[in-house]
Order: C-alpha cells, then sequence, then structure tokens
C-alpha cells in the first residue's frame, strides 16, 4: 500500500503526511527486541482458535512499548489544509501491534496547545480485566493528562484481531486523534498476504470544538454537521471549487489516494475500521467478493458478501482472492451511507487496487461497483442479518439473566434551550475531576450528583440482559466498553422476546442501532468496573447519549489500583486550580 505516485510529486510541498501502514505477518509479530517466545511454535503456544476460550489468554510475558506525542498540526489529508490532531507528527496515528498475552505499554505526553486540553486515549475492545482503570475514559476510569503532563498506560492484549485507539475526551477523535491497533492471534482462516489495517473515516472540515459548540447548542438548524469528505488511509481527492463562498483556507485539488497492490491467486486479508466521527461506511472492491472472517474482535464463521457496513468504532476483517492473471486496477470504494442513515457533502473515498505498477499510473480505475454495494449505500442503515455472523468459537449466554434493564434514548431541549441526547431521560456530563470507578473503589456508590453521570449499578448480578430502544430520527451505532456483548436481537419495531440463535448468538463491542428500533444486548458479569455504554457517534456522545455500567461494585472494592491514577487526578486539579476547563459538552 503506498501513495499515488503523481499525487506526491506534484504536491510534494503540501502538508499531507498520511501514514502508510505495512503489511503484516501472516501468522503473528516476531522481534528479537523484545525477544518473541515461541512455545510449540507460537506465541500462544497450544492455544488455537476452535480449542480454547477467546476471554482466556496467555501470558507471554513481552512487554511492546510507544511513546506517544500528542500535538495539534496543519495538515490536509484531501488537499484543504486544517488543524489536525498528531501523535509523533502522524495522522491517522502510529500502529500498534502485538501478539495475543503481550502487554502493551504506552506512554502519552499531552503537548495540545492553541487552545490547551486535556486528553485520554481508549483501546477500544480490550476487555481491561487486570487493569480496569487503564480503559482510558476521563470522569469514568482517569482524570485527564493534563497539558504538558505525561501518562503510562499499561494492558494486556487480552483479545486477538483488529481494533484501534481513540481519544475519548471530548470529541478529539474527531480532530484526527485516531490510529489502529493489531493483535495477532490463532487464525482460524488460511490466507496469503496481511495488507493490514484500513482506516475509513468520514472528515470534517472545520475543527471538532466548533463543530460541538453547535451540536449541543440551541439552534435546531446545526445539531447534525455533514461531513465534507471521507477518506481511506488518510487521503482523499476533494474538489476545492466546493468549498464554501468566502472561505480562503489553502486548498489543492488531486491530493492524492491510497493504493493497495494485491497478487493474483493470493488471498488477502483486509483489516477493516471505521475510526470516523458520524457516518456509517459502505466498503466493497469492484470485481472482489469478500469472505467475511471477523467482527470487531471476535472471528466468525466466514461468509461472502459484496458489501461491508461499519458503523462508528465497527471493525470487519475479511479476505479477498486476487483475479488470477489479473494485471490492471480496479476501485475500492468506501462510501458514507445515505438514504437518511448518516450525514455527508461528499459521501465517496476511492482508493486503488492494482496488480502492476503501470495499472496505477492509469489513475482511478474506471470500474463498476458491485448492484449491491449501490442498493447497501442508499437502502441498508443496518448491520447484516445476526443469523449470517455466526461466532467461530461457540459460548451460550446465560438463558435467563437476573436483571434486564430497559433504556430508551431520547432527544430534546434542557432548561437553557440546549439540544441534548438522553438515555431514560438524562443526558450525561462527565466529572473529570472525580472518576467514577475511583469513588467506587473507595465504596462511594451514591454519587450525590446522579443521574447527571447516569450510573446503573447493577451489584453483584452474575448476568446482565440490556433492552435500548431508539424511537427516534437517528441510527445509533451502541458501544459497550470492558466486554463483547451477546446480541441477543436487533432490529425495527418492538423486541417480541426471541433470542437470535441463543445458543451461540453474535458477540460484538459495537452494534448498530436502528431508526425506530431496539437492541438487546447481554453480558456475564465476570469484570468488576465502570464501563461506559454510549452511542460512539462523536456528536451524540457529546450530547449525553451514554450511561455507566457499574458491575459487582462490591469487587471494585477490592481493586488494587495504582497510585499513579490518584497522581494523575492531583496533577489534572492542579491544572484546573489555574484554568478553567471550558466543557461544554458531556466531556466525552
Amino acid at each position: 500500500m503506498r501513495f499515488s505516485g503523481i499525487a506526491a510529486l506534484l504536491f510534494s510541498s503540501f502538508v499531507y503526511a498520511q501514514t502508510d501502514y505495512p503489511e503484516l505477518p501472516a501468522d503473528f509479530l516476531r522481534t528479537t527486541s523484545p525477544n518473541t517466545p515461541l512455545p510449540q511454535g507460537f506465541p500462544w503456544g497450544a492455544k488455537t482458535a476452535s480449542n480454547t476460550n477467546p476471554y482466556n489468554p496467555p501470558n507471554t510475558g513481552v512487554i511492546r512499548a510507544y511513546d506517544f506525542t500528542i500535538k495539534r498540526e496543519k495538515k490536509a489529508p484531501d488537499g484543504y489544509l486544517k488543524n489536525v490532531l498528531v501523535i509523533n507528527g502522524q495522522f491517522p496515528g502510529p500502529l500498534i501491534e502485538a501478539n495475543w498475552g503481550d502487554t502493551i505499554q504506552v506512554t502519552v505526553h499531552n503537548q495540545i496547545t492553541a487552545p490547551d486540553e486535556g486528553v485520554a486515549l481508549h483501546w477500544h475492545g480490550i476487555l481491561q480485566k487486570q487493569s480496569q482503570w487503564m480503559d482510558g475514559v476521563p470522569g469514568v476510569n482517569q482524570c485527564p493528562i493534563p497539558p504538558g503532563g505525561s501518562f503510562t498506560y499499561s494492558f494486556i492484549a487480552d483479545l486477538y484481531g483488529t481494533s484501534w485507539y481513540h481519544s475519548h475526551y471530548s470529541a478529539q477523535y474527531a480532530g484526527g486523534l485516531i490510529g489502529p491497533m493489531i493483535i495477532h492471534g490463532p487464525t482460524h482462516v488460511s490466507y496469503d498476504i496481511d495488507k493490514g489495517p484500513i482506516m475509513l473515516t468520514d472528515h470534517f472540515h472545520r475543527d471538532y470544538l466548533s463543530i460541538v459548540a453547535d451540536v449541543v447548542g440551541t439552534d435546531i438548524s446545526k445539531i447534525a454537521p455533514l461531513s465534507d469528505s471521507n477518506l481511506i488511509q488518510g487521503r482523499n481527492n476533494f474538489n476545492c471549487s466546493d468549498v464554501a463562498a468566502g472561505d480562503t483556507t489553502k486548498c489543492s485539488n488531486n491530493a492524492g489516494i491510497t493504493n493497495f497492490r494485491f497478487s493474483p491467486g493470493k488471498v488477502h486479508r483486509l483489516r477493516l475500521i471505521n475510526a470516523g466521527s458520524e457516518g456509517v461506511q459502505k466498503f466493497s472492491i469492484d470485481g472482489h467478493n469478500l469472505s467475511v472472517i471477523a467482527n470487531d474482535f471476535v472471528p466468525i464463521v466466514p461468509y461472502t458478501t459484496q458489501v461491508v457496513t461499519l458503523g462508528i468504532g465497527q471493525r470487519t476483517d475479511v479476505l479477498v482472492t486476487g483475479i488470477p492473471g489479473a494485471t490492471g486496477s480496479y476501485a475500492m470504494r468506501s462510501s458514507i451511507a445515505g438514504g437518511g442513515c448518516s450525514l455527508a457533502s461528499h459521501p465517496d473515498a476511492i482508493a486503488i487496487v492494482y496488480y502492476n505498477h503501470a495499472a496505477v499510473a492509469l489513475g482511478t480505475p474506471n470500474t463498476t461497483a458491485w448492484p449491491a454495494f449501490t442498493a447497501s449505500v442508499t437502502g441498508q442503515c443496518a448491520n447484516d442479518l445476526l443469523t449470517e455472523t455466526v461466532p467461530f468459537f461457540p459460548i451460550t449466554p446465560d438463558p435467563a439473566p437476573p436483571i434486564t434493564q430497559d433504556i430508551d434514548i431520547g432527544f430534546g431541549q434542557n432548561a437553557s434551550g440546549n439540544w441534548l441526547w438522553t438515555m431514560n431521560k438524562s443526558s450525561f456530563r462527565a466529572n473529570y475531576n472525580q472518576p467514577i470507578l475511583l469513588l467506587s473503589n473507595l465504596g462511594n456508590n451514591s454519587y450525590p450528583d446522579s443521574p447527571q453521570w447516569n450510573v446503573y449499578n447493577f451489584g453483584s448480578n452474575s448476568s446482565i440482559r440490556i433492552h435500548i430502544t431508539n424511537p427516534g430520527f437517528a441510527a445509533h451505532p451502541i458501544h459497550l466498553h470492558g466486554h463483547n456483548m451477546f446480541v441477543e436481537n436487533v432490529g425495527t419495531g418492538t423486541w417480541d422476546g426471541t433470542v437470535v440463535n441463543p445458543s451461540n448468538p453474535q458477540r460484538r463491542d459495537v452494534q448498530i442501532l436502528p431508526v425506530g428500533g431496539f437492541l438487546v444486548l447481554q453480558i456475564t458479569a465476570d469484570n468488576p468496573g465502570a464501563w461506559p455504554l454510549h452511542c460512539h457517534i462523536a456528536w451524540h456522545v457529546s450530547g449525553g447519549l451514554y450511561v455507566t455500567v457499574v458491575e459487582r461494585p462490591d469487587d471494585i472494592a477490592k481493586l488494587q489500583i495504582p497510585s499513579i491514577i490518584a497522581q494523575t487526578c492531583r496533577d489534572w486539579a492542579t491544572f484546573t486550580g489555574k484554568e478553567v476547563v471550558n466543557q461544554i459538552d458531556s466531556g466525552l
């Protein structure tokens, strides 16, 4: 995979600087420093995708260390120059790569200025069963890292597959604070070439702070912003003639698109990640079928399709067989779903799949999209059917969970006229200085500011079912931290009480909840902690569409939380004692 050579020559003086991720090993990560242990030939020993519960990771003893410096810099991902949050100068951020059972350590240096902001990074999909305080949600698991401060995250790579990391401080990830995270583990389907992560992101030319001010403001006409373009691997071509009248920002046409080389007859693994802010992505490659082998961190029984649907935060791994004897190029497409599903002024992103270098010089391929792709872009605002997405390793949930919590999503104005999202008529707002997990660890589960913190204390229940209804006008990609949730049913209308594939329902950490519909999820309460449950659309969680699932508080009180967590809160308190934090949204 590489940047279009023609564009690089023509615009080498312009600040594009998007990231090219390398092809990955087709089995696991081998290094000599640190040394990769290979008991029985694999870092995970005799564990396989079929004989081992994926929630029982090995302990390799290997530390994969990374050092991140976060700054605000000007970049032009699609040719339009704007402020972007970058990590080590990169957008999207650097690849984190590990083997199942390794320890990932990331030291974060907050050098965000103009304005100063706190920061906290969330490691999407990681269970954090041994490190609940490392989940990276400010006001819930930790206090923010203050401007000029540093903090080291350390956690076990406790699941394997494809994921990403992102800021969970306000809407910073909409400003570019994102990156891929790949954890190698046992395979259940063979392939030849791992093309690595492919980041799919809607893109806004306005800065995220001004967008947040609008979406939680008092003007109903501004609460649903349209993205300006769509990116594959942080690139696309924006037509600068479409810049708004009076906007004098530097803009260059033909910014360049990403290219992926395929080999005829070889099987390629593509790791698709929707790391955007609002848009549901529809992914396809002209002339190539896609075999879906994993959703989020869960390997599934493979099935074939021509289009993959990804809500914000979702990942799908696909296998694509190179066309035997092919020498030309084909369009890789990712389009933001229309038909009222998502909001975009320029929804289409293009990359090039090519079989020899001569084909790249011909520019964007003039190939034809699959009819199924075209139909899905305009007419499907939902994930594939639960009957198709069957986990490869079967796990049966409790058929009679002791508690069911009903949650109804709402939208309306508060007393000051601001438009907010609610769950059971309450809109969330974080207290950065008082993380919920730390309070619970001290035995404080009363939360005097509740219901503003929207805490649901499920006590010592062994399993929990949550039934969410969505009577409103927008679909919501619902994400639960700390768990791969059983998705027991989802659809439009009213839940009839049935569970789809009850002996082995779909498991994943994000599921699209459709307009006028319902989502029934269930978890086994095996991870004491304070776990966010929220819509992953940046503007919706900014507007308060969030609750905290407090799981087994008696065991939370027994957690030995490292003292550095409290020190970070003291450092944050010192900063906020000198500077007022302009928290205009939920904080997340």
